[in-house]
C-alpha cells in the first residue's frame, strides 16, 4: 500500500487531479498498485481565508507521504510569489527534492514544428540552487544592507551584503548561489540517468560565457563526473539551446541545466511536445518524498468549465508510478495517452470536443481494458 498527498491546489488544480487519481483508481483494478490518499487544503483559498500557506503538522505529515501528487498553484488575488515561494519551492527545498525531471516527447500530430522530428529529451533541472535560492532583496538610500538566510537539507548558509552607491539610489537584487556538494550530485544524478537511459552523454546548458563564476564552477564539477563514469559531455549555452531545440530536437537525449534556465527551456520543451496540457514533472528526491506535478499553472480563466487538459496530470502520475516501481503500468499509462491522442480523444487545447471528464474516462476505459 502506497500512501499519497493530494495538494490539488488553485484553479484547475482540482480538476485535472480529479481524473489523474480515476487513471490511478483503474490502474489499481488491473494491478498489484494499491495507494491511499490524503487531501490536503493548502492553496490560495486557505490562504485568503487564514492568511496560512502550511502548518508545521502538514510539513511533518507530507514528508511520512510515499509520494505528494500536485495540481496547480496561483491566484490572482494573491500577490505573486507568495503561493509559489511559500509552497512549491519551499516544498522543493524542505524535502530535498534537488532534481526536477521534465521528459519533452515528441506526441505526434501536435508537434507544432513543420518538420517531423522524432524526439525524447528528459530534461535533469537542478531544483533547490542557482538564482531560484530566494537570496534577493532591496537596497534603499540609508539603507544599504541586506542580510540573509538560506535554508537546504545539506548546509545553512548566512549571506549578508553590504553596499556604497554613489550618487546614491535604490536597488533591486537577486543572488545565483550553487554549492560545489550541490552541483556534485546533480552531476552524478544526471551522469547515471543518462546511463540508464542508454545515452552515452550528457548535454550541460548554462551560460557560463557571462555567468563564469557558478557555471564556471557546474562545468568544471560536471567534467570530473564524466570522467569517472566515462561518458560524454556536451556544453551548450541557453540561447543556442533553445534555438537549437526548434530546428534540430531529436539531436538531444538527457539534458542537465540548471534552475532558471531549465524552467524556462522545459515550458518550450512543453510547446514542443504539443502545448503546456501534455507537460509533466517530478520533482525527485531520489532517498525521500518526491512531488509530481503538471507543469502548467493554475489557469484561472478556464478553472470550472471542463476546457482543462488533464493529460500532463496523468502523464505525472505516470511518473510518480515509476518512481514508486511500478514499471508494468507505467508502460500501460504510456499507452494510454498515445490512444487517448490517436484517437483524438483530447480536449479543445488538441482540437478536440471532449471535456475534462470525458478525456479521464477514455483514459481510465483504456486502462482497464488493457488487461
Amino acid at each position: 500500500m502506497k500512501h499519497l498527498a493530494i495538494l490539488a491546489g488553485d484553479g484547475i488544480g482540482p480538476e485535472v487531479i480529479r481524473e489523474g487519481l480515476k487513471v490511478l483508481d483503474a490502474v489499481a483494478e488491473i494491478s498489484s498498485f494499491q495507494y491511499d490518499a490524503e487531501e490536503f487544503d493548502i492553496g490560495s483559498e486557505r490562504y485568503l481565508r487564514s492568511g496560512e500557506l502550511i502548518r508545521d503538522e502538514e510539513w511533518d505529515a507530507l514528508g511520512k507521504k510515499d509520494a505528494i501528487y500536485f495540481g496547480a498553484i496561483g491566484d490572482p488575488r494573491v500577490k505573486p510569489g507568495i503561493l509559489e515561494k511559500g509552497i512549491l519551492l519551499t516544498m522543493r527545498a524542505r524535502f530535498d527534492q534537488y532534481i526536477n525531471l521534465r521528459p519533452v516527447t515528441s506526441w505526434h500530430p501536435y508537434v507544432p514544428l513543420k518538420k517531423h522530428f522524432d524526439f525524447d529529451i528528459h530534461f535533469l533541472r537542478e531544483n533547490t540552487e542557482d538564482f531560484y535560492i530566494g537570496a534577493g532583496g532591496n537596497l534603499r538610500p540609508g539603507e544599504m544592507r541586506s542580510r540573509m538566510k538560506v535554508v537546504r537539507g545539506m548546509y545553512t548558509l548566512d549571506l549578508d551584503l553590504q553596499a556604497q552607491a554613489d550618487p546614491e539610489d535604490e536597488f533591486a537584487f537577486e543572488i545565483g548561489v550553487l554549492s560545489r556538494k550541490g552541483v556534485e550530485r546533480f552531476a552524478e544524478y544526471s551522469f547515471r540517468y543518462a546511463a540508464a537511459r542508454g545515452d552515452d552523454k550528457v548535454t550541460l546548458v548554462d551560460k557560463a560565457n557571462v555567468c563564469s563564476q557558478i557555471y564556471g564552477m557546474q562545468r568544471e564539477i560536471f567534467q570530473e563526473k564524466a570522467a569517472e563514469h566515462g561518458m560524454g559531455l556536451d556544453f551548450m549555452y541557453v540561447d543556442a539551446m533553445a534555438m537549437a531545440m526548434i530546428v534540430r530536437p531529436q539531436t538531444f537525449g538527457t539534458v542537465a541545466v540548471p534552475n532558471l534556465f531549465g524552467d524556462i527551456l522545459t515550458d518550450l520543451g512543453a510547446q514542443l511536445q504539443g502545448g503546456l496540457g501534455m507537460g509533466a514533472s517530478g520533482n525527485i528526491n531520489p532517498s525521500g518524498v518526491s512531488m509530481f506535478e503538471p507543469i502548467h499553472g493554475s489557469a484561472p480563466d478556464i478553472a470550472g468549465q471542463g476546457k482543462a487538459n488533464p493529460l500532463a496530470a496523468v502523464l505525472a502520475a505516470k511518473m510518480m508510478l515509476d518512481q514508486l516501481g511500478e514499471a508494468e503500468m507505467v508502460e500501460v499509462l504510456q499507452k494510454a495517452v498515445r490512444h487517448s491522442l490517436d484517437v483524438g480523444a483530447v480536449t479543445a487545447d488538441l482540437g478536440g470536443k471532449l471535456n475534462t471528464v470525458q478525456v479521464g474516462d477514455a483514459i481510465a476505459d483504456y486502462v482497464r481494458n488493457s488487461r
